[in-house]
C-alpha cells in the first residue's frame, strides 16, 4: 500500500483561511494568534484588533461560570471540549456560538496551541426555540381541551393523547379510539372508508358506547387525517410521507340524558294517556258485554212471547203490554249504541322503523320505580344488534309496559319467604323476525289457561281486585295489528315466559 502523498503546507492555510467555520489559533493561555476571515465575519474584529489579545474578549457575562470551569477542566486533560457559548461581537450584540476547542499538542506531549472553531447558530436556536415553544403552547391548549383528542397512525396506534384521553381510558377500561372508530365504521358503512381513501374530514358524528346493563355514554366525533413528511436521513432527497389520523371526541352524555329524560317523560305522558284511554275503552266494552247478554236474552223472550200471542189471539191489554215491552227493547238498544258509540277510537300512529333495543330500554326506565317499589331484579339480555322492526313506538311501548307491570303483579303475590323476584328481558334476531322474551319469577300460569288467558274479559285475578281480563286480549291485539305473534312458553316450569315475535323490515312474514 503505497504512503499518501503530503500536501503543500500552502494548502493547509488557504483551506483554513477560505473555510466557512470561524477559526482561531491560541497559545496556551489562550491569547490569540491567528483569525480566519469567516472569524472576521462573525465576531466583526478585525485581524489586527485581536491579535495578541485573550480568547476572552468574546465571552459575555451571561453564559455560567460553570460552563467555562466545565471548558477548561477538559482541555487540561487534553480533551477536546464542544459545546454552547453566548458570544459578544465588537458592535454590542451577542450571538450564540457552536464552539469546538481541540488541544495541539507540541512533541514534548504537552498542550502548545489550542484550535477553536465556531459557528453562529443564533437563527438555528431561535427556530429550535420557537418549535418548542409552539410544541408546549399546543400540547398545553390540548391538554387545557376539554375534549378527548388521539392522534394515530396508519396502523390505527395511538401516538400522541390529551388528559381528556387518558379520563377515558380509566372511565372504559379500554382503548377509546378504537372503540369509537369501530362504531364510527359501523355507522357510516363504506362511506368511513371512502372518507379515509380520500382523505375526507368527519364532522358531529353522535356516538353510543354500551358500558353493560342500562349505562352508557354518548359522544359528538370528528375525524381528520393528515400528512407528516419523513425526517430520517434517508428520505432526505426522497421524501417519504405518513399518514396519521386525528380523532376528537367530547362527551354529550349528560346532555344526552337531559334530552332523553324529556323524551321519556313525553313517552310517558303518551302512554298514560293511551292508558287511560285504554281503560275507558276496556271499562265500556266490558259495560256492553254484560248488557249485551240479558238484552239478547230479553229479545228473545219478547219474540217468542209474540209468537205464542199470535196462535192463541190476544186481547186489547195485551197488546198495550207487548207494545211497552217493544218500546222498552228499542230504548234499550239505543242506550246501547249510544254506550258503543261513547267508546274511544284506537289512537291512530305514524309507523316507522324502531330500534327494539332503544325502545324496550326505554320501557325500563319508566318501569324503574315501580321495579325499585316491589324488589325486583331486572337482568336485561340485549342483543348486540336488532333489525329494524316497523311499528307504532307508543303502542308497542305499551304493549311491553303492561305484559312488566303483569310480571310485576304476578311476582307480589308470592308469599314471603319464597325464592327472589327476578324479571328477565330479552332480544334476539332471527332471520325473518326479532324475539323479544320476558320472563318473571312469580306463580306462572297453568298450561290449561295458556290460550284461554288471551280471550276477552277471562282474568284469574278476578273483578274485585278491578280487573276485567282484557289486557292480554288487548296486547295481542297490538301484536297481531303489527303482524306478529305472542304466546306464553310452555317449556316454561319457574314463573312465566311471554314471548313476542315482530317482523322484520323487508321480510315475507
Amino acid at each position: 500500500m503505497s504512503a499518501l502523498p503530503d500536501l503543500p503546507p500552502q494548502v493547509f492555510r488557504q483551506a483554513v483561511e477560505q473555510a466557512a467555520l470561524a477559526i482561531s489559533i491560541t497559545d496556551a493561555h489562550a491569547n490569540i494568534l491567528y483569525i480566519n476571515p469567516a472569524f472576521e465575519r462573525v465576531s466583526g474584529y478585525g485581524r489586527e484588533e485581536v491579535i495578541g489579545r485573550n480568547q476572552s474578549l468574546l465571552s459575555y457575562k451571561v453564559t455560567p461560570p460553570l460552563v467555562y470551569e466545565t471548558l477548561w477542566a477538559q482541555l487540561r486533560r487534553q480533551h477536546a471540549w464542544n459545546g454552547m457559548l453566548v458570544n459578544r461581537r465588537r458592535d454590542g450584540s451577542r450571538y450564540l456560538a457552536d464552539l469546538t476547542i481541540t488541544p495541539v499538542l507540541g512533541s514534548d506531549g504537552h498542550t502548545s496551541h489550542f484550535l477553536g472553531m465556531h459557528r453562529d447558530v443564533t437563527e438555528v436556536h431561535h427556530l429550535e426555540r420557537q418549535v418548542q415553544n409552539q410544541k408546549a403552547m399546543i400540547e398545553s391548549v390540548v391538554d387545557a381541551a376539554q375534549v378527548a383528542i388521539c392522534l394515530l397512525d396508519e396502523r390505527d396506534h395511538v401516538v400522541l393523547d390529551n388528559h381528556e384521553y387518558k379520563k377515558l381510558i380509566g372511565d372504559l377500561g379500554r382503548e377509546p379510539a378504537a372503540t369509537l372508530l369501530t362504531q364510527l365504521r359501523e355507522q357510516m358503512g363504506p362511506e368511513f372508508d371512502l372518507a379515509r381513501a380520500r382523505r375526507r374530514a368527519i364532522t358531529h358524528r353522535e356516538i353510543r358506547v354500551d358500558q353493560g346493563g342500562m349505562a352508557c355514554r354518548w359522544f359528538t366525533c370528528a375525524v381528520s387525517w393528515f400528512e407528516e413528511q419523513d425526517s430520517s436521513a434517508e428520505a432526505f432527497f426522497e421524501p417519504v410521507r405518513r399518514h396519521f389520523l386525528l380523532l376528537t371526541a367530547q362527551d354529550i352524555s349528560e346532555l344526552k340524558r337531559q334530552q332523553e329524560s324529556i323524551r321519556l317523560n313525553g313517552l310517558s305522558a303518551m302512554l298514560t294517556e293511551q292508558e287511560r284511554i285504554q281503560s275507558l275503552r276496556e271499562t265500556l266494552a266490558g259495560a256492553v258485554y254484560q248488557l249485551e247478554g240479558p238484552l239478547n236474552t230479553l229479545t228473545s223472550a219478547v219474540r217468542l212471547l209474540k209468537l205464542r200471542r199470535q196462535g192463541v189471539g190476544a186481547g186489547h191489554g195485551e197488546d198495550s203490554i207487548d207494545a211497552a215491552m217493544e218500546d222498552a227493547l228499542r230504548q234499550s238498544h239505543t242506550a246501547l249504541d249510544t254506550l258503543r258509540a261513547c267508546i274511544p277510537d284506537q289512537a291512530t300512529e305514524a309507523i316507522g322503523p324502531l330500534d327494539l333495543n332503544e325502545m324496550l330500554r326505554d320501557v325500563l326506565k319508566m318501569s324503574t320505580a315501580a321495579l325499585l317499589a316491589a324488589g325486583v331484579i331486572v337482568e336485561w339480555m340485549p342483543a348486540p344488534t336488532l333489525p329494524p322492526v316497523n311499528g307504532g313506538a307508543t303502542q308497542l311501548a305499551a304493549l311491553f309496559r303492561q305484559l312488566l307491570a303483569n310480571a310485576i303483579e304476578a311476582m307480589n303475590e308470592r308469599r314471603a319467604g319464597e325464592r327472589e323476584r327476578v324479571v328477565r328481558l330479552s332480544t334476539r334476531p332471527h332471520l325473518d323476525h326479532v324475539e323479544i322474551t320476558l320472563e318473571d319469577s312469580g306463580p306462572g300460569i297453568p298450561q290449561e289457561w295458556r290460550y284461554k288467558v288471551f280471550e276477552p274479559f277471562f282474568t284469574t285475578k278476578g273483578a274485585a281486585q278491578g280487573h276485567l281480563g282484557m289486557g292480554l286480549s288487548m296486547a295481542q291485539d297490538t301484536v297481531a295489528r303489527h303482524g306478529g305473534l305472542i304466546d306464553i312458553d310452555p317449556d316454561c316450569r319457574c314463573g312465566c315466559r311471554v314471548r313476542v315475535q315482530l317482523p322484520v323490515i323487508g321480510s315475507t312474514k
